[in-house]
């Protein structure tokens, strides 16, 4: 993920930024969610309900280290998502600084350009991004993010046909 000014522009109103770690994705469809592949295509239930967590391994927005950082974006969106009318609410880590509170929520608000302002045109309610605590675990074929007593995502690798690796689903069309 990242967004920069092209070359021989003025700068961007925002400092440049890039981030690269972990993305993943849960919601109540069944086992891949049709909205996932194309925001066009109806989703399991009348309305989708799910989220992205994100851990960051590296990454800089302007000056600002966002190395080891943790967020998720909540959201609440229509069968059929492209239609718009969603609901999101953004978790950024609470030990992330001012500066990197500052810098996550531009982001992921969409404020700072990147795949995230692709995803504000479908959002028409953005409540108040949280600071709380965050724990990432990375054990291999299984990725969970927890925010305690509040919201817990985990996603678990499935085996390949070959029986001996994990399974991929490729060159999907999907902004993030």
């Amino acid at each position: 993920m990242s967004h920069e000014s092209a070359p021989g522009q003025p700068p961007a109103a925002t400092p440049a930024w890039r981030a690269s770690g972990l993305l993943f994705e849960n919601c109540n469809c069944d086992l891949l969610c049709p909205g996932h592949v194309s925001f066009k295509q109806p989703c399991t239930h009348d309305r989708c309900k799910g989220n992205w967590a994100i851990h960051l391994d590296e990454g800089r927005f302007g000056d600002v280290d966002l190395a080891g950082l943790n967020a998720a974006i909540v959201f609440d969106a229509p069968r059929r998502m492209y239609e718009g009318g969603w609901s999101q609410l953004c978790f950024v880590d609470a030990a992330a600084t001012a500066a990197q509170r500052a810098a996550l929520d531009n982001i992921l608000s969409g404020r700072s350009g990147g795949p995230w302002r692709i995803l504000t045109r479908f959002v028409s309610n953005r409540l108040d991004t949280q600071y709380v605590p965050m724990h990432f675990e990375d054990d291999g074929r299984e990725k969970r993010l927890t925010v305690p007593a509040l919201f817990d995502t985990t996603v678990t690798a499935i085996r390949g046909a070959d029986g001996r690796s994990d399974a991929r689903i490729e060159n999907l069309h999907n902004v993030i």
